[in-house]
């Protein structure tokens, strides 16, 4: 009989972590399935709601769903349709605040009947919110005057997982953050040690096991650095580096013995953005004000034209901009929801993303610039086909610099950066939420930013995923998720190491 482990997703954000484990625990000796999904923020809460509706189906989802993506229609009222499996949705995911007065209480309410019910067999995910440790937001926090570090009470929202995993006693857990949280210090001192300290002396105890490095365990804790683990080099068309501990109680821990090789371990080759955009449809984008499509294409060409005769241009990206200037193969349209023909994508790769039932492209909408916009993101996209790099800040033409005073600091080196084709992408954060300029497609001819869809490819996402608000809200949500192939190969090694250990006894592991 298969074992049933019943999981409990913190700080879920859409839901990349939960997933992937989701999708690990379908088949398998090993059964897992979320039970509850806590998250602060409504957009994304709806989000994790429609999936976890869908997940009751196990994995054939309702035609009224395909039907409504396909048409771009309204959705249907699930409860009424689907009362039991949206119930269910409903009562799985959370819109609570960790942190706050009560909700742990409201929390052990379900943790207490979790534990009980499943006699131990439960696992604990989740990733406390990064911005005080992240090294933008730390950089961002300098500069506020009257900012105390030790105040700051996101240093302690760990603390909060802890507290959880305090409650629940899982027989495993993961908990994911950003690699800034290695060098951040409060009170004197780094928090990543605090953090391993609290983690591994919760209930019980924890065994903290890295997953990019061999875990040889002994007295103390692995090196900080090995709990780094880099998506692009485990499928994952994006340079990534997060840090993920890997817990197991001590008692499951002790029926292991760990090989010298690690237990994710490192693919021969890295999956490109030219792989994971294709079969996304051409777009153009917009232009902030008037935008028409022959306003637009005229603006392309007069950008074009003017790099072309730009001195201080390289005379390839000269020539690129010139067969742009009077090219006939500009694309028409802002939004596309048929995909085109053929794609490219990595066979495992192909498997995860791509829905035979799904005909219509989701959130494939592009944003809108101003004309000087277009000509640096044509500048950086052309530059950038040519050298397989984009361009630092000073390489741009004289009149293409943006007109802001810090400019010239080489803080903004890498402010119009484009996504080199042939490579994994750069991070994805929340920040492609904004302007995009960090973000710019490799293809000049469509001179813009990703789309929502585009940027939820480089992080994974099924295409039939549906994130719910408006596009800032859609943007902020993919950038802020685990990509969930990362997060399934997580959890096929915590299923792997669960299993092991179930087969070393004959009882339960609870």
């Amino acid at each position: 009989m298969s074992s049933q482990f019943a999981i409990i997703d913190l700080f879920a954000g859409p839901g990349g972590l939960g997933e992937g484990f989701a999708q690990a625990g379908r088949d398998g000796d090993i059964s897992m399935k979320i039970h509850l999904s806590v998250e602060m923020e409504a957009n994304a809460v709806q989000t994790l709601r429609m999936r976890s509706f869908l997940r009751c189906f196990g994995g054939e989802f309702p035609a009224e769903y395909y039907a409504a993506l396909n048409e771009g229609a309204e959705f249907p009222n699930w409860s009424e349709l689907y009362p039991e499996e949206w119930g269910y949705a409903e009562k799985e995911v959370r819109q609570l605040v960790l942190g706050e007065p009560g909700v742990f209480d409201e929390i052990a309410v379900v943790l207490d009947r979790v534990r009980t019910d499943f006699r131990g067999n439960t696992i604990l995910i989740g990733g406390p919110p990064c911005q005080a440790y992240s090294l933008a937001g730390r950089s961002r926090n300098k500069g506020k005057e009257d900012y105390v570090l030790e105040n700051d009470h996101r240093h302690y929202l760990y603390k909060e997982y802890v507290n959880i995993l305090e409650r629940l006693e899982p027989a495993a857990f993961v908990m994911e953050n950003v690699k800034g949280m290695l060098s951040s210090k409060v009170d004197g001192g780094g928090i990543f040690h605090r953090v391993l300290d609290d983690l591994a002396g919760a209930a019980q105890g924890y065994t903290l096991i890295p997953l990019a490095e061999p875990p040889h365990l002994g007295l103390g804790h692995p090196p900080a650095r090995d709990f780094i683990l880099r998506a692009e080099d485990h499928g994952v068309p994006q340079a990534r580096h997060r840090v993920i501990v890997v817990g197991l109680r001590k008692d499951i821990a002790e029926r292991l013995k760990f090989g010298r090789e690690p237990l994710l371990v490192r693919r021969e080759r890295q999956a490109t953005v030219a792989e994971a955009l294709s079969g996304v449809p051409r777009v153009r984008s917009g232009l902030s004000r008037g935008d028409q499509l022959d306003a637009w294409t005229d603006s392309v060409r007069d950008q074009a034209q003017a790099i072309s005769k730009a001195a201080d241009v390289p005379e390839e990206v000269k020539d690129r901009a010139r067969q742009i200037a009077v090219s006939n193969e500009l694309p028409s349209e802002r939004c596309a929801r048929s995909y085109a023909k053929g794609h490219e994508l990595p066979k495992e790769l192909e498997e995860w993303l791509l829905d035979d039932k799904l005909q219509s492209v989701l959130h494939h909408e592009t944003r809108g610039h101003i004309p000087g916009d277009l000509g640096r993101y044509l500048f950086s996209s052309m530059f950038a086909e040519e050298h397989q790099r984009a361009p630092k800040l000073s390489e741009f033409p004289e009149f293409l610099q943006p007109d802001h005073k810090n400019r010239k600091t080489g803080h903004f080196a890498d402010r119009f950066r484009t996504q080199v084709s042939e490579r994994p992408s750069t991070t994805v954060t929340s920040h492609i939420s904004k302007d995009g300029h960090y973000f710019i497609h490799p293809d000049p001819t469509q001179c813009r930013s990703l789309t929502v869809r585009e940027a939820a490819r480089l992080q994974t996402f099924p295409d039939n995923y549906f994130f719910h608000g408006g596009r800032t809200a859609q943007y902020h949500q993919v950038g802020n998720a685990v990509p969930p192939y990362l997060a399934f190969q997580i959890a096929s090694a915590v299923s792997r190491m669960l299993s092991q250990a179930k087969q070393k006894q004959d009882v339960q592991i609870g």
